[in-house]
């Protein structure tokens, strides 16, 4: 590693209500991978937003490259060599690659967009990358994974010093990991500095080589990656010790009903004659690797996609789902994967969020009684833990994790008996994972059921009672979870039909 290209010193942030950052520090030095953690709402965000003059810092100083720096919009940021890769990737899908790459910096022949130029110019910032990408495809037809690598290619060829890096592996594929990590390591043995932020404890230690560690909006401490252990990490960043061993026994009795059962589901290209049972007080987990089908038959039984053939039983009762208001009827709750999307309205409070799917239990006559939405989103921030000001601050300002208890309290407050969780921790860190695991279990012991859709292996196994694994559509493997392990979930997700 070489000199310190950045340091942030005393950083003070409040916004009405939070006092967001107290006095962080941070440094970065060149040719360095650089880890920012801790939990959702510790403050990782909001001190990247200060680097990059998104927010307005209250107090403390920058320092880039020995000089005071204080920037008052992105743009200044970036001019001077700090650019940000957002776990929300920004592209515009209707323009080509290299349109992408230079948007606001065209090249120009006269009066018009050279095209050319520009193809040129991305061609050649892809073999520096060693990227493999034509410039003129039209962004919208890359996967998620070489849009990001787009994202990399644009900060680049804006003379990047340091590049910040916010959850980028959060909806790549193990290949498209692997290939971000060449790149890194590329860019560091250029002598950039690189801030990663990410919740992946195995990411941190392959591809970092120090760790700072937030907490509350606090500096708690940094560490040499290869001299800490993931225990070491966790400690500092939730401030106890959480233990996460796999699960080596059902807790679901041999005869316990039956609450749904789905048979022969057929649903577009990506669910095929799929068949399961999922009994009172168990989770059921899905496993499989990306495009196997697992969130689109949840999206079947929930309705929001059309069923073409099958029947769903709940409590041994038929019953007709055509839309999600249908599954709502029926006792299904549904918490996406994509919460901002499907599961929360950010714009909206969280009292208005966790009652949006009982609003008949609060209305009086055309209005809602608004003191009993209140009490009752105040009982549920309680209960999750929720951090936030208070039960009227709009959602868009919490973290990812607290978001996620907002979309659970909403589907609790409903009181549905079958809850399907797709992801249910993407993105959140490991103190709010602890307690999601937690709630879960709770849920189940009151005698709910569960349908846990999870990319991670080790989740599943912490989990389930059971484990169904699915491959290109189709239901390839159902295993107890005494019976299963990483190497019997992997054989049956890769077991073709």
């Amino acid at each position: 590693m070489g000199d310190v290209i950045l340091t942030m010193k005393g950083i003070d942030k409040s916004f009405p209500g939070v006092h967001a950052l107290k006095e962080v520090d941070f440094d970065l030095r060149k040719g360095e991978v650089h880890a920012l953690m801790g939990e959702n709402g510790a403050g990782k965000s909001t001190l990247m937003k200060v680097l990059t003059g998104i927010y307005s810092k209250d107090s403390g100083t920058i320092t880039f490259e020995g000089q005071e720096v204080n920037f008052t919009t992105p743009k200044e940021a970036q001019d001077i060599g700090i650019s940000i890769v957002h776990q929300e990737l920004n592209m515009m899908n209707h323009l080509t690659v290299a349109q992408n790459i230079f948007i606001g910096r065209e090249k120009m022949n006269g009066k018009l967009i050279n095209d050319k130029k520009m193809n040129e110019e991305a061609a050649k910032l892809f073999e520096r990358l060693n990227i493999n990408i034509n410039p003129a495809e039209k962004m919208g037809n890359l996967t998620v994974g070489k849009q990001q690598m787009c994202e990399i290619a644009k900060a680049i060829s804006r003379d990047a010093k340091v590049i910040i890096f916010d959850e980028p592996s959060a909806a790549l594929t193990e290949a498209e990991i692997d290939e971000l990590f060449k790149i890194i390591r590329d860019l560091r043995e250029k002598n950039l500095g690189i801030i990663y932020i990410s919740h992946r404890m195995d990411e941190i230690k392959v591809i970092t080589d120090r760790v700072t560690v937030m907490r509350d909006g606090e500096y708690v401490g940094t560490l040499i990656t290869e001299k800490c252990t993931k225990d070491d990490i966790i400690n500092m960043m939730v401030g106890r010790v959480i233990y996460e061993d796999p699960k080596e026994k059902s807790n679901v009795p041999d005869d316990a009903p039956v609450v749904l059962s789905v048979k022969n589901l057929n649903a577009g290209k990506m669910v095929k004659d799929v068949s399961f049972d999922l009994r009172k007080g168990e989770i059921l987990g899905f496993s499989g690797l990306m495009g196997a089908g697992r969130t689109e038959t949840a999206r079947a039984i929930f309705g929001a996609d059309k069923i073409d053939s099958g029947e769903i039983f709940v409590n041994g009762e038929k019953v007709v789902i055509k839309s999600p208001q249908d599954a709502v009827n029926a006792g299904i709750g549904y918490l996406s994967e994509d919460r901002k999307r499907y599961g929360i309205i950010v714009e909206k409070t969280v009292a208005e969020n966790t009652t949006m799917a009982s609003l008949d239990n609060f209305a009086n006559g055309l209005f809602i009684d608004k003191a009993k939405e209140k009490e009752a989103a105040v009982e549920y921030v309680e209960k999750l833990k929720t951090k936030t000001p208070t039960v009227d601050t709009k959602v868009v300002s919490l973290s990812g994790g607290n978001q996620q208890k907002v979309v659970i309290a909403k589907w609790l407050v409903r009181d549905c008996d079958i809850l399907i969780f797709d992801e249910p921790t993407r993105g959140i860190d490991v103190g709010a994972k602890s307690e999601i695991y937690h709630l879960m279990n709770e849920l189940v012991a009151q005698g709910k059921s569960i349908i846990m859709i999870s990319s991670e292996l080790t989740e599943v196994l912490r989990m389930s009672d059971r484990i169904v694994v699915m491959c290109e559509g189709r239901k390839t493997g159902e295993l107890s979870i005494e019976e299963a392990s990483q190497e019997a979930i992997m054989r049956a997700a890769t077991l073709r039909n």
